[in-house]
């Protein structure tokens, strides 16, 4: 006896709907599963088996064949458990076909025939959903998140038996089933604010236009000066989540195993700051089976690298593509999986081993030392910060003087106003910011008038600009632009923008 049962397997963060066709003949008795599965579908057969036996539903001594179509994709995780069981009691007659009409399953069964919970399921419900399926039967500890998808039946599984008895008869045996979908809230996360940091005005400025135009940005000063604190305001400053991008999160951290079952659709930026000894497979993604890297857990967020020179140099240049694609693509040998990876790079480190330089009355670093020091960062990726910014040790009247500081809601105001002249510009464009201004649009979207254009070439000349610095320094200029509501690009404007290069007495040494 043959049936199909309606699945689904995640690549990368997309969810592919899986035909879980389960096939029962006589012959010698043996389970096996075929359609390019990976080790954890492969073991599915055993937890299967057992899981039927201790739920008083054994599977028949006969020979049962699985097929997983498309059967040219591979499929790992556990997901496809459930989908299997309930097949295989199809063809052995204990229910009818009917009841799986318009039904997708997922869920991971223990050998108890508990079900339990399984990475993914937001995309999961989206794709169900995409498919015309009426109802979707889920593990009931992953509920919660697949019920922030409307227009389809979310039902909820804690035990094999329950599906099979709901199966079998829904009226007298319905599954659990989210009435409340708003009880299930998240705490709102809590951002540092601008007001906290004293002095520090020009990196506070920089900050600005760093998440206005969501551009990369490297704050280099001593120890103790606020680096850590800016970077750490920063997402409190960024425009609120649109609902698209909120699910596109909260899939990423689904997939990732990251989103905790009190969980609510992510409503706020996150902040991701690995350890400086963190491997290229943690932060790009990878591993046995690929899972999102830090790179993708902050997506539409913030990836600080504190200690920027303390990170294994091979691992920083690993960033270069995803600065540039902003996706992360992982080969194996039979498939390959792509994450998304659009993130607002912050990075920090001090000027030399010691953190002092230049104040030779505290620095006692050689030339040759800061030189090796300073070489743990490629000009490649150097190359692809926008923004940098030496912090110096704040006065004693700084520090005593907080009132007047700029909050993180007033600078968020002024981000948003610029973000919404980008928006507007950038309508009939593939991207949305002006640091992703093409070279070819650059003389379309950075248009400057004479006095500006004469300015432009004389610091082109003086500074010894390459292509892309000088193209660097004009997107610069129009945020700036931007936040001073300002439709053309000014004298002033570029002036600033120049003051945010790299140091040429300092970076000379690399």
């Amino acid at each position: 006896m043959y049936c199909n049962i309606t699945s689904c397997s995640i690549l990368g963060i997309e969810a592919i709907p899986i035909n879980v066709e389960v096939d029962v003949s006589n012959g010698l008795p043996s389970f096996s599963i075929v359609g390019s599965p990976g080790t954890e579908v492969k073991e599915a057969k055993e937890r299967v088996f057992t899981a039927l036996k201790n739920t008083c539903l054994p599977s028949p001594l006969s020979k049962i064949t699985v097929n997983l179509s498309p059967a040219d994709l591979h499929k790992d995780g556990t997901a496809l458990d459930l989908p299997i069981a309930i097949g295989i009691l199809i063809c052995s007659g204990k229910l009818k076909a009917r009841s799986v009409s318009k039904t997708m399953m997922i869920g991971e069964l223990g050998l108890n025939g508990e079900i339990k919970p399984v990475r993914g399921v937001l995309p999961i419900v989206v794709k169900a959903k995409k498919e015309g399926c009426k109802q979707i039967i889920v593990p009931a500890d992953n509920l919660s998140e697949a019920s922030l998808i409307g227009g389809i039946d979310i039902l909820g599984a804690d035990t094999l038996d329950s599906v099979y008895r709901f199966l079998n008869d829904p009226q007298k045996n319905p599954l659990i089933t989210n009435t409340d979908k708003g009880s299930i809230k998240r705490a709102p996360v809590k951002h540092h604010d601008f007001s906290e940091v004293s002095g520090q005005d020009g990196a506070k400025r920089a900050s600005m236009i760093a998440a206005a135009g969501f551009h990369s940005m490297l704050l280099s000063g001593p120890p103790g000066v606020g680096k850590s604190l800016i970077a750490k305001c920063i997402p409190g400053i960024l425009p609120p989540l649109t609902e698209e991008e909120s699910i596109e999160i909260t899939s990423i951290l689904s997939v990732a195993g990251k989103l905790d079952r009190a969980d609510y659709l992510v409503k706020n930026r996150g902040f991701e700051a690995p350890h400086h000894s963190i491997t290229m497979s943690a932060l790009l993604g990878g591993g046995t089976v690929p899972k999102p890297g830090a790179v993708s857990l902050s997506h539409r967020s913030v990836l600080f690298l504190d200690e920027l020179t303390e990170f294994d140099r091979h691992t920083l240049d690993a960033l270069r593509q995803p600065l540039e694609d902003k996706k992360v693509r992982i080969n194996r040998v039979n498939y390959q999986v792509t994450y998304p990876a659009d993130f607002l790079l912050l990075c920090a480190m001090n000027p030399c081993p010691c953190g002092y330089y230049p104040d030779r009355n505290k620095c006692s670093c050689t030339e040759p030392e800061i030189k090796r020091y300073l070489g743990k960062i490629s000009g490649p990726i150097l190359d692809r910060i926008d923004l940098c910014v030496e912090m110096n040790q704040v006065k004693l009247s700084d520090l005593a003087n907080k009132a007047g500081g700029i909050s993180s809601e007033e600078m968020r105001e002024t981000v948003i106003n610029a973000r919404e002249m980008q928006k507007k510009r950038y309508a009939s464009e593939t991207y949305r910011f002006n640091s992703e201004i093409s070279g070819a649009d650059i003389e379309k979207y950075c248009h400057l008038g004479p006095k500006e254009k004469a300015l432009s070439e004389k610091l082109y000349d003086s500074l010894s600009l390459s292509l892309r610095s000088y193209h660097k320094i004009l997107r610069l200029s129009r945020t700036i632009a931007d936040l001073d509501q300002s439709e053309e690009i000014q004298e002033k404007h570029l002036l600033e923008a120049v003051s945010f290069r790299p140091n040429p007495a300092y970076w000379q040494r690399m």
